[in-house]
C-alpha cells in the first residue's frame, strides 16, 4: 500500500483519506460541495500522486509504444502528447494512459493501482528493442490545477512565464525553488487545467503555493470525491468503473481521441479497423439523468431497460450540486440510446426513471 507524502501537510488544512484501487489520495477537506464549486467555476487545486507513473527511455521507446498503443505517439515531437488506450489482441481495453513525449523519455500516466498491470503488457512485447520501463511515481508526484481560472493560478506563482498553450503540450521548467519540474496542459474536467510533475522533495512546498494562489481566486484545495462528481458532470469515462476489460474503445466514447486509423500496426488493429469499417458498434457510452426521488445512487452494473427488455447498465452515478439533479454514465445499447429516450433502471431498492441525455450534461 501507498501513502500519501504530503499526508501530515493535508491533515493540518483538514484532510480526510480514502483510498482509490487501493492507494490513499484525499477523499476531501471538510466541504465536497464548496469543492466542487471551485472545480466547475473557479480553480481546484488536487493531489493526483495516486496515479501511476511510467517512463520509457532508450532509442526505441518511440517505435515501441507506437506499436502497442490505439493513438500515433510516433509522430509526437518533444513537448507534445496524446490519449490514447492499451488495448489487447481482441480489440479490448486494458488502460488508458496520457503520454507525453520528453527529451530523452516518454511520460505514461494513467489510474491508480495500475503500474504492474501496465508494466507487465508492456514488458510482455519488448524483444530486442532498446526500451527500458521506469517507475517515476516515487520520484516525481502530481499535482494538478482544475477549473475555468486554472491558468490564473500558476500565473500568480510568478516564477513560470511561458505555460503550455495546448492540451497536451508539455514544459519542462527549471525553478530555483521547487527544481526541476514539468509542466502539462492537461484539462482533466473539460473546462482548464495544468499538471505539474514535481520532485517529490518540493511537493509541500509547491502544493501551499498552488492552494493559495488558487485561494486568491475563491479557488481551493480539492479531494477525490469533488473531482469524481466533476468528472461524472464533464461525462469522462474512467478507466477500471466506466470502462474495462470487456470494453472496446469505440463503446466508451473515447474513440476520437485516443483511436487513429492512419497509423501503423499495433495490438488489437486488426479488430478495431474491422470495427471502424463496420461503422458501428452494439452499445455505447451514455449519459442518464435519474429520477428525483431515487433514494440510493445505482452502483456500477445496475439494469436499464427499455420496453420490458434489458438494455444496458449503469457505471458511475453522483448527486451533482450544480445541476442539482442525480446523474450516471452507463452503456445503452443502440436500440435505446438516442437521446430523450425514457428507460428503467431497476436496483436492488425497485424501479425508478432514467433518460438518456447528451454528455456534458447540462444545466439548461
Amino acid at each position: 500500500m501507498e501513502t500519501n507524502a504530503l499526508q501530515e501537510y493535508y491533515r493540518e488544512i483538514g484532510a480526510q483519506f480514502s483510498r482509490v484501487n487501493g492507494v490513499e489520495t484525499v477523499a476531501h477537506y471538510g466541504d465536497t460541495a464548496a469543492e466542487q464549486v471551485a472545480l466547475n467555476q473557479r480553480a481546484g487545486v488536487l493531489d493526483l500522486s495516486f496515479r501511476g507513473r511510467l517512463c520509457l527511455t532508450g532509442a526505441d521507446r518511440l517505435r515501441f509504444l507506437h506499436g502497442q498503443v490505439t493513438n500515433d505517439v510516433k509522430k509526437l515531437q518533444a513537448g507534445e502528447g496524446c490519449y490514447a488506450a492499451l488495448v489487447s489482441s481482441k480489440g479490448r481495453m486494458e488502460s488508458d494512459l496520457n503520454v507525453y513525449s520528453l527529451d530523452e523519455e516518454l511520460l505514461l500516466d494513467f489510474e491508480p493501482g495500475m503500474n504492474e498491470k501496465v508494466t507487465s503488457r508492456l514488458k510482455r512485447y519488448i524483444v530486442s528493442d532498446d526500451v527500458e520501463i521506469v517507475e517515476v511515481g516515487s520520484i516525481y508526484g502530481l499535482l494538478s490545477i482544475q477549473g475555468p481560472q486554472a491558468e490564473g493560478v500558476v500565473r500568480k506563482l510568478g516564477s513560470i512565464q511561458d505555460l503550455p498553450t495546448q492540451p497536451f503540450r508539455i514544459s519542462k521548467i527549471v525553478d530555483p525553488v521547487h527544481g526541476e519540474l514539468y509542466l502539462a496542459n492537461q484539462p482533466r474536467l473539460g473546462t482548464r487545467g495544468y499538471d505539474f510533475y514535481v520532485p517529490v522533495e518540493g511537493m509541500r512546498a509547491l502544493s501551499e503555493e498552488l492552494i493559495a494562489a488558487a485561494k486568491a481566486l475563491q479557488g481551493n484545495a480539492c479531494g477525490w470525491e469533488a473531482f469524481e462528481i466533476a468528472r461524472i458532470e464533464a461525462g469522462i469515462p474512467r478507466f477500471g468503473l466506466d470502462m474495462d476489460e470487456k470494453n472496446l474503445p469505440q463503446e466508451c466514447g473515447i474513440e476520437s481521441r485516443a483511436v487513429s486509423y492512419t497509423k501503423g500496426c499495433y495490438i488489437g488493429q486488426e479488430v478495431l479497423n474491422r470495427i471502424h469499417t463496420m461503422g458501428h458498434v452494439n452499445r455505447e457510452f451514455r449519459g442518464l439523468l435519474l429520477s428525483s426521488d431515487l433514494k440510493e445512487l445505482p452502483v456500477k452494473g445496475e439494469r436499464l431497460l427499455h420496453a420490458g427488455k434489458e438494455v444496458g447498465w449503469t457505471t458511475s452515478a453522483a448527486h451533482s450540486p450544480m445541476l442539482k439533479a442525480t446523474i450516471a454514465l452507463g452503456y445503452v445499447h443502440r436500440e435505446a440510446n438516442s437521446i430523450g429516450t425514457e428507460l428503467v433502471l431497476r436496483t436492488r431498492q425497485g424501479e425508478s426513471g432514467a433518460r438518456v441525455v447528451s454528455l456534458p450534461f447540462s444545466s439548461g
